[in-house]
């Protein structure tokens, strides 16, 4: 079988490219080794975590925020076993879409693992042991990522567990160690917080989600404080045993004194690996990088191998599914012939806890680094009569712009559906908005989105109405 396309991984970068290339006339296959199509994303990554962080944010706002709304409930009470049921269902419902889409856009779906027998030909290799072969002028590698290990601690994924085995535990923990203060371990660890574990997180670093600007993760610390998790902030872990149904997790302060935290469950959450095992890229003369596993790619995304090319978390840049996304789109474009481009500082980055964070652009140490003048505003959503009505008192958003030309440089915020804010923050970088533009513009009242204008009234020359 000849194809114009062959894409390896259906993740959300790799069904996005084979979309886009169909629609553009060009034939399309796309190779997946699991049964359901969707990838890590839709199957045991973004979609079931929000599933669960749904469930878990009704039953909490169950039991401590409903008798504030005039809600009384007695015996109220958890089943865990019908929430992983309903994380199931939404997975399914999602991954059959992406089947569904296939169909449409009259794609040829190969389950099996994919390897490169030359650059032009792709064998897959089927459950049962067999093995067919497929040719194809152009391949997109998108065969996304899993969970990064430590050396020195056995991943048993029964009480030492990774982001996947957290999605279908049969128990909510009562003593969960979490190791990494990253998106996926917070947002994991809040799930099992409000459903009652107590949640211990060690953290190399001196601050959570420490990619992101350092008031985002000091905001959300005392948030998840007010949960009942807790922090060790620049230790590090030196290993984990199981005896039993406990884990022992030993780690050192920043004074290097040795302390251990006991627990029924041990989630590793220290970042993920790019997936290349078994692709057969030194037979085509691909070398991933040392660190990561990254594949190497132009600007075009394309590998040292004309015609060959890989997106997603394969190659460099942030692990995220809308990166994925978009870099699927641009490929497929540039093989059809045509110019598209991405800006990668106007990626957004979302941390999905409540309240949620997010971000686009520089953060304030960024700026700092490199000696770029900037002037900031911010604004509580305690001072926001929408977010009072609503209760989510907690959080803010602050924008940077320049000192110069008020351009925004980047925004960052926590608070109610931060996640869906951004997209304004976004839009407004993309057309190169300054504050004052932002300001100007007419926002609904009473909505959380005022927060962003007042923000921006704020970096204008401290124009803040409500504060």
């Amino acid at each position: 079988m000849q194809y114009d396309v062959i894409v390896i991984g259906s993740g959300p970068g790799g069904y996005v490219a084979a979309i886009r290339c169909a629609q553009l006339g060009l034939k399309t296959a796309i190779i997946e080794k699991y049964n359901t199509l969707g990838g890590t994303c839709l199957n045991v990554g973004c979609i079931p975590s929000k599933a669960l962080l749904d469930s878990s944010e009704h039953y909490h706002n169950a039991a401590h925020a409903f008798t504030a709304h005039g809600i009384k409930l007695d015996n109220l009470k958890i089943d865990f076993g019908q929430m992983i049921k309903r994380k199931q269902e939404v997975v399914d419902a999602n991954t059959s879409g992406i089947a569904y889409l296939m169909k449409k856009n009259k794609i040829d779906v190969h389950t099996g693992v994919g390897s490169f027998k030359d650059k032009n030909t792709i064998t897959i290799k089927k459950a049962d042991g067999t093995e067919t072969e497929i040719t194809g002028t152009n391949v997109i590698i998108a065969t996304g990522s899993k969970p990064s290990a430590l050396p020195f601690i056995k991943t048993d994924k029964k009480r030492i567990i990774t982001s996947t085995e957290a999605l279908t535990l049969t128990e909510v923990p009562k003593h969960l160690v979490l190791i990494g203060g990253g998106v996926i371990g917070l947002e994991l660890g809040s799930v099992y917080a409000r459903l009652g574990a107590k949640v211990s997180v060690i953290e190399f670093m001196d601050s959570i989600i420490p990619t992101m600007d350092k008031s985002l993760g000091k905001e959300l610390q005392k948030v998840l404080q007010k949960l009942g998790m807790e922090f060790y902030l620049g230790h590090k872990v030196t290993g984990a045993t199981v005896k039993g149904k406990e884990v022992t997790v030993t780690f050192d302060d920043p004074k290097g004194e040795k302390k251990e935290l006991k627990g029924d469950y041990c989630l590793v959450a220290v970042g993920r690996v790019a997936y290349t095992d078994g692709l057969g890229l030194d037979k085509i003369g691909i070398t991933v990088e040392e660190r990561g596993r990254k594949i190497p790619v132009n600007d075009h995304l394309e590998t040292s191998v004309k015609g060959i090319y890989a997106i997603g978390d394969v190659i460099k840049g942030a692990m995220l599914a809308h990166k994925a996304e978009d870099e699927g789109t641009l490929v497929a474009e540039i093989i059809a012939g045509q110019k598209p481009h991405i800006d990668y500082n106007l990626i957004p980055g979302v941390v999905y806890t409540w309240p949620e964070v997010a971000a686009v652009g520089q953060t304030e140490e960024q700026l700092k680094a490199v000696g770029v003048k900037y002037k900031t505003g911010s604004f509580p959503f305690k001072a926001s009569g929408r977010a009072r009505a609503s209760g989510d008192l907690d959080g803010f958003v602050k924008v940077l712009a320049d000192a110069n030309t008020d351009e925004i440089l980047g925004v960052h915020m926590i608070g109610p559906r931060a996640a869906d804010m951004i997209a304004e923050a976004v839009v407004a970088m993309e057309y190169r908005a300054s504050a004052e533009d932002i300001s100007r513009m007419s926002h609904a009242h009473p909505t959380y989105t005022e927060a962003m204008r007042e923000a921006c009234l704020a970096a204008t020359a401290n124009r803040a109405i409500h504060i």
